[in-house]
């Protein structure tokens, strides 16, 4: 069912991944069902469809048709999208290390030291 990221597909804006988020954990849904996912404040219901329908004609979901409404799904797992913009992220900012990107959000105080530690048991069990 996946499609796999291709170098042509941008970044997504925040709006467009706030919708991915939903529709990724939905997994298909109708736009309703999208916006009652959502935070308060409540889109309007022809935004949100206005996002979707863009992110349709940009690959990144498919649809199906139900009479005069569509119920839309991921055409990208969560997890492809993430390899994908992270480590794009990971080479124009930190030198394509792991080690700079985790120093990084170590002196901004964005982990903690039971996070650290979690994430050197992760790697020790082979990223279990």
């Amino acid at each position: 069912m996946w499609h796999t990221i291709c170098k042509h597909m941008k970044r997504l804006t925040r709006k467009e991944e706030e919708l991915m988020q939903a529709l990724w954990k939905l997994e298909r849904a109708f736009v309703k069902d999208v916006i009652e996912l959502l935070p308060e404040p409540k889109p309007h219901y022809n935004t949100v469809s206005t996002v979707i329908r863009k992110l349709v004609s940009q690959g990144y979901l498919g649809h199906e048709d139900f009479g005069g409404t569509h119920r839309y799904f991921p055409k990208i797992s969560k997890e492809g999208y993430q390899r994908q913009f992270l480590g794009d992220s990971m080479a124009a900012y930190f030198d394509n290390s792991y080690k700079n990107m985790v120093a990084f959000f170590a002196r901004e105080k964005k982990i903690t030291p039971e996070e650290l530690k979690d994430i050197l048991k992760s790697i020790e069990n082979g990223g279990e």
